[in-house]
């Protein structure tokens, strides 16, 4: 039996400032209908994955690749998993310098290497050597990750509660799934921080009977509670209730840690979905089979 299509992402759990509200939207949209195209065309969940998180690593507006936000120093350093459901490989890279397409140096990792996480200089190299991915100062700065850098630098501004982090899951016709994820982490952290985003279980997970999610929002609070195994683990007892249980453990776990924000999107073999959070925004983007993309700022 064929399984209906279903592309969704997410731009980040947090606070939007007013100003990039339409473009958040307008972002995860795109997104959405990237990786619904590849769907359509009888791509795998893969491809679908990530042709949807390449979209937001070039927009300006998420806080990956091209809109990454900057450390203490100034720099950059990027995140970013993939994970598929019919074997369990996952590949994510960690702490990598300006890299403008993050996404495809982790999936490089899964599908090239005998590893599942690699870091900095070594996770380069590899991509250098495969000619995988675009490197540079050039290729990830932006004036607005400029501007939140000197902010925080010169006490104008707070790094706290700000949207980070994009992913995208996949479900294809066969019935496979795949989450994959990207992140500039948070502002002005300390250089070689590394959040929830590469770590399996934590910041990403697909599996062909629990399904498939992605995280988003304070990285060492999701971490701690193993969020994307976790929900699903949790919500393969009550498939039907995916939407509370997700929300649930969301408003605990941003309540433990202090009100952060936390968020996530999870999808099930069944195509059964959720989209929740715990913050003010997230901007997220939802494809079912052939209909017209949704995408909001709240769910």
């Amino acid at each position: 039996m064929r399984s209906t299509p279903v592309l969704v992402v997410h731009g980040g759990s947090g606070t939007i400032a007013a100003e990039n509200h339409a473009a958040a939207v307008a972002g995860t949209r795109a997104a959405a209908a990237a990786g619904q195209a590849v769907l359509l065309a009888g791509g795998d969940c893969e491809d679908a994955a990530v042709a949807a998180v390449r979209v937001m690593e070039d927009d300006p507006t998420f806080n990956a690749g091209r809109g990454a936000c900057m450390n203490r120093d100034g720099d950059f350093e990027h995140d970013a998993a993939i994970m598929r459901s019919r074997d369990l490989r996952s590949g994510a890279i960690a702490g990598v310098p300006a890299i403008r397409d993050a996404v495809l140096l982790a999936r490089l990792v899964m599908e090239q290497t005998r590893h599942c996480l690699l870091i900095g200089a070594g996770a380069e190299a590899l991509g250098r050597t495969q000619g995988v991915g675009h490197f540079g100062r050039d290729e990830v700065w932006t004036a607005k990750a400029e501007a939140m850098y000197r902010g925080v630098l010169e006490g104008r501004a707070a790094a706290d509660n700000r949207a980070d982090t994009v992913g995208a899951l996949a479900l294809d016709s066969d019935g496979h799934l795949c989450a994959a994820s990207s992140t500039g982490g948070v502002l002005f952290k300390l250089p070689g921080r590394v959040g929830d985003t590469p770590l399996c279980g934590a910041g990403f997970y697909a599996h062909p009977v629990l399904g498939a999610c992605c995280t988003t929002g304070l990285g060492e609070a999701i971490l701690t509670h193993v969020l994307a195994f976790d929900v699903l683990r949790r919500a393969d007892a009550e498939p039907a209730n995916i939407v509370a249980i997700a929300a649930s453990l969301c408003a605990e776990i941003s309540a433990r840690w202090g009100h952060v924000a936390i968020g996530l999107i999870a999808l099930r073999p069944d195509g059964t979905l959720a989209i929740t959070h715990a913050s003010e925004h997230m901007s997220w983007g939802l494809a079912i089979g052939d209909a017209p993309p949704e995408s909001g700022l709240r769910r």
